[in-house]
């Protein structure tokens, strides 16, 4: 079956300042962070893996950029948040479990590598670093058999921080598009996955890649540390 993969990059991201979309930025290698995370996909999966990009802020610069992908558009790109625009993409992804990440996540090839003994049995996964944990960014806890429990940046005691790339399997999909089209608005898709936990009974393993780079780009120093490993 072809892998679906998903990558979002509807936002403004205004914090870093450009003035074209943040997964155009380009990084020290020459390569944008679209760019790299597009050749991380066909590294890891082949060239039968399905791109589709959600895109909103200046959409037309991201498909003339990568024309021979997939798009959804989210036309309220600056009123909704990655719950929204998750939601349009896996509407159109069929029945297959999907792959998705954040489109300003520049990251070590070998984490996908890792991630297909997921995908092989179908299991879902959020992608975490358990070496930092920083009060801005989305954190996490465990149950007693090692899945995720809570997954927000309000966690108190997290165990480490959610990177930005995740696997929803089939068996959990439906259950988890029915939670994205219930959260706010501007709800990170990370309230999706906490409702499926606590109502749907959606068994969320986490996948440690703390060995690994991954940084995702909100702040332009947030760039200058991505630039010193590409």
């Amino acid at each position: 079956m072809t892998l679906q993969t998903v990558i979002l990059a509807a936002g403004m991201g205004s914090r870093l300042g450009r003035a074209l979309p943040k997964p155009l930025t380009e990084l020290s290698d020459g390569r944008t962070i679209m760019q790299q995370q597009h050749e991380n996909i066909r590294a890891a999966f082949g060239s039968d893996a399905r791109i589709t990009a959600v895109v909103g802020y200046r959409a037309e610069t991201i498909i003339e950029a990568f024309p021979h992908v997939n798009y959804v558009h989210n036309e309220r790109y600056d009123e909704t948040n990655t719950s929204k625009s998750l939601l349009r993409a896996l509407n159109v992804t069929g029945k297959s479990g999907v792959l998705w990440m954040n489109g300003d996540v520049v990251f070590d090839p070998r984490i996908l590598g890792r991630a297909i003994e997921f995908i092989e049995r179908d299991q879902s996964f959020v992608t975490v670093n358990t070496s930092k944990v920083s009060d801005e960014e989305v954190k996490y806890t465990v149950t007693a058999e090692g899945f995720i429990n809570e997954l927000s940046k309000t966690v108190k005691g997290g165990l480490g921080e959610a990177v930005g790339i995740n696997y929803i399997s089939s068996a959990n999909k439906k259950a988890f598009i029915r939670q994205l089209q219930r959260v706010e608005d501007q709800d990170y898709f990370e309230r999706g996955l906490e409702l499926a936990i606590a109502e749907d009974g959606l068994l969320l393993e986490p996948m440690d890649v703390s060995d690994l780079y991954a940084v995702e780009v909100d702040f332009a120093e947030d760039l200058e540390r991505a630039n010193l490993f590409v």
